[in-house]
């Protein structure tokens, strides 16, 4: 899937929508160059998930967790049809400062990692390559002329 978006507003959009196609267990892999829109997407990701925190991205704490306080329910939204939402908490990681995914094993992140009632973010994911989960949903952010942004779902 790509998707052109024209503005911070528009992928914050974009990814408030792709989150009711989220089931649980998903890891998103961000990567992209600053500035791409990667934290963007990350709170609109948050936002559909129903969190009403403000995101920040958490590039000195390297993780945070944002409890989801009232799973979406089922039915249809927007033409997407929902299924069983049983998502608890968005698990964010912000990898930027790392050089190996060893650091982040070292945290015990692959407790998040393909967890039912987990989605789990990890933004600047290339630096960490070596621990992606098999089924890691890789989302590539390229900054074009302005402030568009290509946004490419692996």
């Amino acid at each position: 899937m790509k998707y052109l978006s024209k503005s911070e507003k528009e992928t914050f959009n974009f990814a408030k929508k792709y989150a009711k196609q989220l089931r649980g267990g998903e890891v998103l892999c961000l990567v992209g160059d600053l500035g791409a829109g990667k934290t963007a997407f990350t709170k609109g990701l948050a936002a559909g998930l129903g969190i009403k925190n403000i995101i920040t991205s958490p590039t000195f704490v390297i993780m945070k967790n944002y409890l989801i306080s009232s799973p979406l329910p089922k039915g249809k939204l927007g033409g997407v049809t929902l299924g069983p939402k049983n998502i608890k908490h968005l698990a964010h990681i912000d990898a930027y400062r790392l050089s190996d995914g060893d650091q982040l094993l070292g945290i015990g992140v692959e407790d998040f990692f393909e967890q039912a009632d987990c989605i789990t973010v990890i933004e600047w994911a290339d630096r960490v390559h070596d621990i992606w989960p098999k089924k890691a949903i890789q989302i590539n952010f390229k900054i074009l002329k302005g402030d568009q942004r290509e946004i490419k779902i692996k």
